[in-house]
C-alpha cells in the first residue's frame, strides 16, 4: 500500500495512505469546534444512509435516528444532560463523585466546561441521537459499527463529527419527551456533525497490540 510521509508539529513522521477509503479512516478526527454553517438536508440523509449500510446481528438493523437541528433545542438538551449527569454523580457517593468528575473532565477537553453555552454538543449544528430496542443485547455492537460509518461518511464529505457518549443521558432529562422516542427504545449514543473549525492532530497509536497466532 502506497503512503505519503510527512512530519507533524511534534516532529514525528506520519504515514498517510493514498487509498481513498483508508485515507479517510486515517484523517478522521473528533471535532469539537464548529463553524456556523448549516448542513444541507440531502447531505444529512446521505450520511445516515451510510450508517444504514453497517452490518448488524441477524440483519436486524436495530438503529433509529432522531436528529436535532434547532440551535436552541440543542443548547437546551446540552444543559439538561449536564444537570442529569451531575445529579447522577451526587447519588453515587464520594467514590462515585471522584470517578465521575475525572470522567467528565476527561470528556470535556476544556477548563471552562461547566460554564460553556453548549458543554455537551460543542455548538455543533446537528445532533443525532441513535437508539435501539431495549431488549436487543447485540444492539450496542451494531450501533458502534453504524456510528463509525456515519462519521467516516461525514469526513469524506468534508463534514466534521464527534461521538458523544453523554448523549445517552438525554433519557434522564425533563425535556426527553421532545425527542419523541418510544419507551421501548434506549439512546445508545449521540453524534454531532458540522463543518469543523479546527484541525486536531492525530494522537499516537498503540503499536504493540498485534499478535499473530
Amino acid at each position: 500500500m502506497e503512503t505519503i510521509e510527512k512530519k507533524n508539529k511534534k516532529g514525528t513522521t506520519e504515514y498517510t495512505p493514498t487509498n481513498d477509503t483508508i485515507k479517510t479512516i486515517y484523517e478522521r478526527r473528533a471535532i469539537r469546534k464548529y463553524k456556523e454553517i448549516p448542513i444541507e438536508r440531502n447531505l444529512i440523509e446521505q450520511i445516515i444512509d451510510s450508517g444504514r449500510m453497517a452490518p448488524s446481528a441477524i440483519n436486524k438493523q436495530p438503529w433509529k435516528f432522531y436528529i436535532l437541528t434547532n440551535k436552541e433545542d440543542i443548547k437546551s438538551f446540552s444543559k439538561e444532560i449536564l444537570k442529569a449527569v451531575i445529579k447522577g454523580v451526587v447519588k453515587t457517593g464520594i467514590k462515585g463523585i471522584v470517578k465521575a468528575t475525572k470522567d467528565i473532565l476527561h470528556f470535556s477537553h476544556s477548563s471552562d466546561f461547566f460554564n460553556a453555552e453548549d458543554p455537551i454538543f460543542h455548538d455543533a449544528p446537528i445532533v443525532i441521537f441513535i437508539t435501539s430496542p431495549k431488549d436487543n443485547e447485540w444492539a450496542a455492537l451494531d450501533i458502534g459499527m453504524c456510528s463509525q460509518n456515519i462519521m467516516l461518511a461525514a469526513k469524506s464529505l468534508g463534514i466534521g463529527s464527534c461521538p458523544i457518549g453523554m448523549g445517552k443521558y438525554a433519557e434522564h432529562t425533563k425535556i426527553y419527551p421532545r425527542l419523541r422516542i418510544p419507551e421501548s427504545e434506549q439512546v445508545n449514543l449521540a453524534i454531532i456533525l458540522g463543518y469543523g473549525d479546527e484541525e486536531p492532530e492525530m494522537k499516537d497509536r498503540v503499536k504493540d497490540n498485534l499478535y499473530f497466532i
